[in-house]
């Protein structure tokens, strides 16, 4: 049987969200089978629990924002999809989050110190089936049109692999990689993608700050690209790593189907409103998707049944 799989032992984390600059702690717990990966606001009177689940997302400007139900009033818990990324890289099914305030701390940017985080507690596997949502036809969204087209799609595939493409017209991020292609089966995504920092423009930081953006922003924690080039000191840790970022983000956002996905996901120029979207629709047609186990890991798809090696 292929295994669910949770924490062997609490965790923590301390830092700063990237756009509230609040100070922010995470605890991580194991979770029973079948809890799914939820998020606890410990600081609030009475502490509220938000299922990581596509129908919570209620906000999608700059990041996945997660509120009971999807209430836009209720209580927040943003920026999810770095994190959301890493358990998704490392097969995590169930995981309890207490969380010290409304924003998931950036840390370095990306997703590697979350996957650093998860794996030094240990993944324990547990005694329940993991279940698959496996995409049985095509699903498509898309937004805007000519050159201001963009699009995400699900299509059948046994096994997970993820294909993006990026266009920014900006010089600094035209001479990398535009499209970059992921396979869970084939390649490592602690080595490949968890690395890739979020990133931004110069030019954009005064306005978004006016809006309460990024305020806890930095070239620690972030790629920052002026009119021409990139700024920061140390260059970028992949030579595609705009558009591998993309990837990471697309990981996150759609391991909020609340189970792992059977299928090839593709997007182009698509962010988080469009992957929620995309999601939405999946769940919302049971005819064009199905629930999947393995009771022999053997019959799994490539990359599945092995846990992912320990740093």
């Amino acid at each position: 049987m292929l295994q669910q799989r949770t924490l062997k032992a609490i965790t923590r984390a301390m830092g700063v969200g990237l756009h509230s600059g609040q100070r922010v702690e995470l605890t991580l717990r194991p979770a029973a089978p079948d809890t799914g990966i939820v998020f606890r606001r410990v600081d609030l009177p009475v502490p509220v629990d938000i299922p990581a689940l596509a129908t919570a997302v209620s906000d999608t400007r700059m990041a996945s924002t997660l509120s009971p139900g999807g209430d836009p009033g209720g209580p927040k818990v943003n920026t999810v999809e770095h994190l959301m990324s890493a358990c998704a890289g490392l097969g995590l099914d169930n995981l309890l989050i207490d969380i010290t305030a409304e924003e998931v701390p950036i840390l370095d940017g990306s997703a590697a110190s979350f996957v650093y985080l998860l794996q030094s507690a240990g993944i324990e596997l547990q005694d329940a089936p993991k279940r698959f949502i496996r995409v049985l036809e095509r699903v498509e969204v898309r937004h805007g049109e000519g050159d201001k087209a963009m699009w995400a799609r699900l299509e059948p595939y046994h096994g997970y692999k993820l294909a993006f493409e990026i266009d920014f017209d900006h010089p600094a991020v035209d001479q990398t990689g535009q499209r970059v292609e992921f396979d869970f089966g084939g390649n490592q995504y602690k080595r490949d993608i968890a690395r890739a920092r979020t990133f931004g423009f110069a030019k954009d930081v005064d306005a978004m700050r006016a809006r309460g953006l990024t305020l806890g922003g930095s070239m620690d924690n972030a790629i920052v690209v002026d009119e021409t080039r990139v700024l920061n000191s140390e260059g970028l840790r992949y030579a595609d790593e705009f558009v591998k970022h993309k990837i990471l983000d697309a990981i996150g956002d759609m391991y909020l189907a609340g189970k792992p996905l059977l299928a090839a996901y593709s997007a182009y120029k698509s962010g988080h409103a469009l992957n929620n979207a995309l999601l939405r629709k999946l769940l919302a047609d049971t005819s064009v998707y199905e629930i999947v186990t393995f009771s022999d890991a053997a019959d799994a798809p490539a990359g599945f049944a092995e846990l992912a090696p320990a740093w």
